[in-house]
């Protein structure tokens, strides 16, 4: 017998039901006007049976081809063969130091600010290790780091008269861990800001994602609203 919707994780009820939406949608089952509604609901509603509701009359399940190409777009991009160096360091004083694109991701990185700013962007970085750490020696300076929503953030920062933003949501689950990055960040800021965010929602993500796939199958010729 099957586990009872009510009883199932709600997370992996919202995402079974994201999967549906996008699947069709691609297809040309849903408009786009529809498919917007109700992913907005997929994210907003906290109930199973009320989630699951919304993709009850959509005729595609998602498959392992599907699932392939959700990996391989939205998931973290992960490497082994790339012979990255093990540890970076990045200094600014009073100047700007910027780190953004497909750049490989060593296993540390060792951040000097000095009156100056310093950027990193891993929104579309590569990784060759499951834990990163960031070493942090900040002093009137700025920090900003993004992050994907599929990379998590633990901050463990000495603030002395200075201000530590990390808006990145919620850790993953034990049985997720193995599945995405975990960065950590550790040293010490004075008079300073370090922000740590996400630069695009997931929402955002899908949603491109799902235009992605629709012009590879086509617009279809049906459109459920």
């Amino acid at each position: 017998m099957s586990v009872p919707l009510k009883d199932r994780p709600l997370e992996s009820v919202r995402e079974e039901v994201i999967d549906q939406l996008i699947l069709n949608y691609s297809h040309g089952e849903l408009s786009a006007d529809a498919f917007e509604r109700r992913l907005d609901k997929a994210y907003a509603l906290n109930e199973q049976e009320q989630i699951a509701a919304l993709s009850a009359d959509l005729p595609l399940k998602s498959d392992a081809r599907y699932h392939s190409e959700k990996a391989a777009r939205l998931g973290p991009k992960f490497t082994s063969s790339v012979d990255g160096a093990e540890a970076i360091s990045i200094t600014s004083i009073l100047s700007s130091n910027h780190r953004s694109g497909e750049w490989v991701v060593p296993k540390e990185i060792h951040l000097k600010n000095y009156l100056g700013s310093l950027e990193l962007d891993f929104s579309n970085a590569i990784f060759c290790h499951p834990e990163v750490h960031i070493y942090i020696d900040c002093i009137l300076g700025s920090d900003e780091i993004f992050v994907p929503d599929t990379v998590d953030v633990v901050t463990d920062i000495r603030n002395i008269m200075g201000s530590v933003e990390n808006t990145r949501n919620t850790l993953a689950s034990a049985g997720q861990v193995k599945q995405r990055p975990r960065i950590y960040i550790h040293g010490r800021m004075i008079l300073g800001s370090i922000e740590v965010s996400v630069k695009r929602s997931m929402k955002a993500q899908i949603k491109q994602f799902a235009d992605g796939l629709k012009s590879l199958f086509g617009d279809g010729t049906k459109s459920k609203s």
